[in-house]
């Protein structure tokens, strides 16, 4: 199920940097397209296409109805305060810097080369802790990071 999550994501990315920045789309027709159910399309945009991600979603039902999702423009400096002020918090999940590390690079804020070094800092793995203590320690982490991007 992940590789047809990827590719549907990847498609609607693709859709979407075609058309500067917004698409409407029919969530049956993309459905039929990927030859799977419509709820997989839901998925995909409510999981993949979030705010954190840096895309607003908005929909319209009906027999005309239609789903548009739009990359929003992220202002760096911005963005990185909301993250260490609002969003992060006292502790952080690995799924949630993940998300965040990758709206990092998509808004090229960061580059794929060092989201790839903090996605391996804020990794299970990487922390060597009890799993109390581990989402704590990376909402550290990240923090200290965040501000390191600042600061350049």
């Amino acid at each position: 199920m992940s590789r047809l999550c990827d590719s549907i994501e990847e498609f609607i990315k693709a859709l979407i940097t075609e058309t500067e920045g917004q698409i409407d789309i029919q969530r049956n027709e993309l459905a039929d397209y990927f030859r799977c159910v419509p709820s997989q399309i839901n998925y995909v945009l409510s999981t993949r296409f979030t705010l954190d991600r840096g895309y607003y979603i908005e929909s319209r039902r009906g027999g005309g109805g239609y789903i548009r999702v739009r990359r929003l423009n992220i202002d760096k400096d911005e963005y990185l305060l909301h993250l260490i002020t609002s969003r992060i918090g006292v502790s952080l999940t690995q799924e949630t810097a993940d998300s965040m590390i990758e709206t990092m690079a998509d808004q090229k804020i960061i580059t794929h080369r060092e989201a790839a070094i903090m996605k391996t800092v804020v990794n299970d793995k990487s922390i060597s802790l009890p799993a109390s203590m581990k989402n704590v320690i990376r909402a550290n982490l990240f923090k200290s990071m965040i501000m390191g991007v600042l600061a350049v």
